[in-house]
């Protein structure tokens, strides 16, 4: 299952993007969104968001 993104808590500040080794992530309308094809599950955008925003 790839990350979530509760597009309430997310403030588009793209640390998850950084943190994300795949790619799997980018910032569209100012908040984050998945391609899941690409997500690994590795969980080191859920760690790195500072609000919270990203569940797996």
């Amino acid at each position: 299952m790839a990350v979530k993104v509760d597009a309430d808590a997310c403030v588009g500040c793209g640390t998850c993007v950084d943190a994300c080794p795949l790619g799997a992530l980018e910032i569209v309308d100012d908040k984050a969104t998945c391609d899941e094809s690409k997500c690994g599950e590795c969980g080191g955008c859920v760690d790195s968001c500072p609000t919270g925003a990203l569940s797996m």
